[in-house]
């Protein structure tokens, strides 16, 4: 038996005793069996048996601890799989451990965030000259969409002031800063995205890419997802590929270099794919979290943890990826055959006509997929899902109807998110193809200016989009007749620039050009902010950059539609800017292009507009219900840029970039503005009634409704139709091009 003095003594020293136990692992024995996940402050609970010469090694360290701040910070930890590590390890949203042991961060559910960080703050800066310590982390991922090739959106390796997040939002922001604080230097906010969606937004290389973010989801540096695999030799990498990836983050703080390397095996490449210089002292603070954040958008994925390792001044070791939990196959279907044999032949009877009236009511009720609506994007509701979420489409949630459908709210019961479903009708003259052009060309636009498809579905003769809900509802509810309020102008221009904005993006920033065809306030919808955004696409058409667009059928609505359409059947980006020089005048002055019961001379609102600036009374055509509360200066230029736009030569209007900067401030408006050219006959060879006459006497669609404005209506136009009794039926006219 030990003396007494030789007995096990609980230590009061263990801070000091850690390294001795490291350097000299014979000299004392550390009572638990198994320590593979450790910080210095978690050696309270430790016993050890202590000698005399532990006891002179212990305080020596202690003195080379308090001369050596780097060495007081000691920090490694480890997580082979993360089965059992109960609160060593914080999570929040969706995230969760499974029973294999691996850390799921997000499911394939839409619009979700999912946290996992170490439960405790690391200290990262040296006390004395307030610089940041060297650090490097490797961790094992995987990612697996809910459709293949289709991502939604990514996951981050991260290190920000708290662990919450908690004003953070799903899709393009990964869980980890908002619209509002994105690229806000107080952040303090340093991550390594692994981004599977393209976001134009935030300048993405494209839809498979590693990141370097600082206080902003616009990279500091990019790159294609890869690895070196002999030191000279990139091989791509393919992020939602589903397999397991491990990846290395190091930050050297003698050199200020951040380093990622990526590997799909347990070695670490001798090359890192991403390098990038950069003092992280002025964005990291004295303590901060480390961990991950994963989020989905209109598409989701599963983001995958299955092993971590961090260490504070040193190098993190590779996992060991044939020790970590792995995914599961795909789960064989089972399908239970039951054969029953009946003694009683009415028995059967009555089982065969149950079966079959089943299977009728299964088929009758079933959604109708074919071969075209795999290739369609984005998500695919279900028509259930939708009937449900609009209370069987009842008259009491219905928004609007038109000549192309009807439009209902909607709350989806999932995500308890309020939708605007707009239900097409096979009655519709919109009409399949026009359908699937709505879907294909919406479902890929991302602009903060634009209404968001959601998703869609089709059931037999039901055609169903799903956008984000706009509560306030569209433009021309603010503007026209009684309106349910009245719009300040600074909230007027606030919208004007918006729509701008989202022009822009149609025309020149996308990767085809989009010309909308139907710009009018009735199609301007505003969110709970009034934020103008630019929705139903149902007419856009699509052509390639620097290509010219092909001869269609003349779609719009009358006092929008540009004069050389009549003539040449061909909608340009110049078509769209004389639209919008209709929706300038219209918010500047409170009124609709045509205006049927105004006086003649204000029958048509471009030509009094520039009869009132031709006599130096343009303050005169202001809506009178701003009582004079607006800056004249923007008005001034609002208007006169609504003229530019206005005009009937083609060439003299300008671009929507250049229209843009003058919103902006960024460049003056031309002093001299020419006559825009009047509708009215006699005054021009391309008059108005020519204009008007140029359209057929075949019934033609009027319509005044986007999906969360007023209704459309239906008109026959007979062939002796004059030019006010156009007027008096004012709305959408089409004509098939001769």
């Amino acid at each position: 038996m030990l003396p007494e003095e030789n007995q096990p003594q609980p230590s009061i020293f263990p801070i000091l005793f850690l390294p001795v136990a490291k350097l000299f692992p014979f000299l004392l024995t550390p009572t638990p069996s198994n320590l593979s996940l450790f910080r210095l402050r978690d050696l309270e609970n430790l016993t050890f048996f202590v000698s005399p010469m532990v006891i002179s090694l212990g305080f020596l360290w202690l003195f080379l601890l308090l001369c050596n701040p780097v060495l007081s910070q000691f920090v490694e930890f480890s997580y082979n799989g993360f089965s059992g590590v109960g609160n060593n390890i914080s999570l929040n949203g969706v995230a969760e451990i499974q029973s294999n042991g691996i850390l799921r961060l997000t499911n394939e559910t839409r619009r979700l965030i999912g946290h996992a960080f170490y439960p405790s703050a690391i200290q990262f800066r040296n006390s004395t000259d307030g610089t940041v310590f060297s650090f490097s982390t490797s961790f094992a991922f995987a990612i697996v969409p809910e459709y293949p090739k289709l991502g939604g959106h990514g996951l981050a390796f991260t290190i920000a002031p708290t662990k919450e997040l908690s004003h953070a939002l799903p899709s393009q922001y990964l869980g980890l800063l908002n619209s509002s604080d994105n690229g806000n230097f107080s952040n303090h906010v340093f991550a390594v995205e692994f981004d599977t969606v393209q976001d134009f937004e935030f300048g993405d290389i494209n839809d498979n890419h590693v990141g370097i973010d600082i206080n902003s989801l616009q990279s500091n540096g990019s790159i294609t997802a890869g690895y070196y695999a002999d030191g000279s030799t990139q091989q791509d990498l393919n992020l939602k590929g589903g397999k397991t990836i491990q990846a290395w983050v190091d930050y050297d703080a003698v050199n200020h270099l951040i380093s990622v390397t990526l590997s799909p095996s347990s070695s670490k490449p001798s090359r890192p794919i991403l390098s990038f210089n950069l003092d992280l002292s002025p964005i990291l603070h004295d303590t901060m979290y480390v961990g991950f954040s994963a989020s989905t958008g209109l598409l989701a994925s599963s983001h995958y943890l299955f092993g971590w390792n961090f260490k504070m001044n040193g190098e993190a070791r590779a996992l060991d990826l044939s020790s970590l939990p792995s995914l599961p196959g795909p789960k064989k279907k089972h399908t239970a055959l039951t054969i029953g044999v009946s003694a009683s032949a009415a028995l059967l009877f009555i089982a065969v006509i149950s079966i079959t009236a089943y299977l009728i009511w299964k088929i009758r009720n079933a959604d109708v997929i074919e071969d075209w609506e795999f290739k369609v994007g984005p998500h695919r509701f279900s028509y259930q899902e939708l009937k449900l979420a609009t209370k069987g489409f009842r008259e009491k949630e219905l928004l609007g109807f038109g000549g192309f459908g009807r439009v209902y709210r909607g709350t989806l019961p999932n995500l308890k998110t309020q939708v605007a479903v707009k239900r097409i009708s096979h009655e519709s003259r919109q009409g399949l193809r026009e359908f699937v052009s709505e879907i294909a060309s919406i479902g890929r636009l991302r602009h903060r200016n634009l209404v968001q498809l959601q998703g869609w579905c089709r059931r037999r003769g039901d055609l169903l989009l799903v956008y984000d809900f706009m509560s306030n509802g569209s433009l021309d509810m603010f503007l026209f007749d009684q309106p349910k309020s009245i719009l300040s102008w600074e909230q007027r221009f606030k919208i004007i620039k918006g729509v701008a904005s989202g022009l822009l993006y149609l025309h020149e920033e996308w990767e085809q050009v989009v010309i909308h065809r139907d710009i009018k306030a009735s199609n301007v919808l505003l969110d709970g902010e009034l934020n103008g955004r630019l929705g139903d696409f149902g007419l856009a058409r699509l052509y390639e950059h620097g290509s010219n667009p092909s001869t269609t059928r003349v779609v719009g609505t009358l006092g929008y539609l540009a004069p050389e359409l009549t003539r040449t059947g061909k909608a340009t980006t110049s078509s769209d800017v004389f639209a919008f020089g209709a929706l300038l005048l219209e918010v500047s002055c409170g009124r609709r292009p045509i205006e049927p019961k105004a006086l003649p001379e204000e029958l048509i609102l471009v030509d009094w507009v520039w009869d009132r600036w031709a006599e130096g009374g343009i303050l005169d055509v202001v809506d009178p219900r701003l009582n004079g509360v607006y800056d004249e200066a923007e008005v001034v230029m609002v208007v006169k840029l609504g003229l530019m736009c206005s005009s009937s030569d083609p060439a003299s209007r300008p671009t929507m970039r250049q229209v843009v900067r003058y919103l902006e401030g960024e460049v003056r408006l031309p002093e001299a503005v020419s006559a825009p050219g009047e509708y009215k006959s006699g005054k021009n060879e391309e008059g108005f009634d020519d204009f008007v006459h140029s359209y057929p006497s075949s019934s033609e669609k009027v319509s005044s409704h986007s999906f969360m404005g007023t209704g459309d209506i239906e008109t026959g136009i007979p062939p002796s139709a004059s030019p006010l009794s156009l007027l008096s039926n004012r709305g959408d006219c089409e004509r098939e091009s001769e």
